[in-house]
């Protein structure tokens, strides 16, 4: 399977990163990318074939990822038209629904849209995906293998979802860095130095993510299970209770969502 990559950015070097590390031979990638320095970088680093521009043998793939900025998909895309042949489009480009981005690619309609979120440039993301009706069960598991690379993935029947998926996984790493963000202030403002603060919430953070995700539990019996009745956790989550911590997460959530489709609208208006 040959994959060209439309975009040289952090995203599209981790997936590149990520499939030759899974064994996938360098000889089979491409990068359409017109920033030279860039092209040189990804050459040297990976040993793909880069390109300025999305000439014929670019396009002479098996699947072609899209990688550039939503805000600079449409532009992208002219090229594209008419010289597409029958490949497999994904795109990693957040927001953009696959309606307009057929649009633009006149009428194309093999396409896959995801939603990997950052953790992904270290080969431990998620990815969501939708694929249209046009798109084969060998052509999504194509794609699927792909995002694999940079971790897990999740299949979503609705486009909408995808909007779903950007709220809960795609922001997701900024929620957890408010955090850190705050066990780390609480802990200086208890005496630790920053160093030692830093080192007490990372690893918390560490240790009790990987303690959920060996568990078949919910969250919520490990979270009863440290919390003895009356005791310090008690007294440290019935405060946060009170100040309104978990409803103002999820009501977060619900916000990224709304603005979400929102962008995904604004993306998407012919102007």
């Amino acid at each position: 399977m040959r994959i060209t990559f439309f975009g040289g950015g952090n995203m599209a070097t981790a997936l590149i990163g990520g499939l030759i590390n899974n064994g996938y031979p360098a000889r089979d990638l491409a990068v359409i990318e017109r920033n030279a320095e860039s092209r040189e970088r990804l050459a040297k680093d990976f040993d793909v074939r880069c390109y300025g521009e999305p000439e014929a043998e670019a396009l002479n793939c098996d699947v072609l990822i899209l990688a550039v900025k939503p805000q600079q998909m449409r532009e992208a895309c002219a090229p594209l038209i008419g010289r597409l042949r029958e490949q497999l489009v994904i795109s990693i480009a957040a927001g953009l629904r696959l309606t307009d981005l057929s649009r633009w690619l006149g009428g194309y309609f093999k396409l896959v849209r995801t939603m990997p979120n950052t953790p992904a440039l270290i080969g431990c993301g998620v990815t969501g995906l939708y694929a249209l009706p046009g798109v084969t069960e060998v052509e999504r598991m194509g794609a699927e293998r792909i995002m694999q690379a940079v971790g897990a993935t999740l299949w979503v029947n609705d486009e909408a979802q995808i909007d779903a998926v950007t709220a809960v996984s795609g922001s997701g790493p900024a929620y957890v860095f408010l955090f850190i963000e705050a066990l780390q202030k609480a802990a200086t403002e208890l005496g630790f130095t920053p160093k030692q603060a830093h080192l007490l919430s990372i690893e918390t953070v560490l240790g009790a993510a990987r303690l959920a995700s060996h568990s078949e539990e919910p969250a919520s019996v490990l979270r009863e299970r440290v919390t003895s009745k009356g005791g310090t956790t008690a007294a440290a989550l019935q405060v946060m209770a009170d100040c309104g911590t978990v409803d103002g997460i999820v009501a977060g959530i619900h916000a990224a969502k709304a603005r979400g489709v929102e962008l995904g609208e604004q993306l998407g208006k012919d102007d």
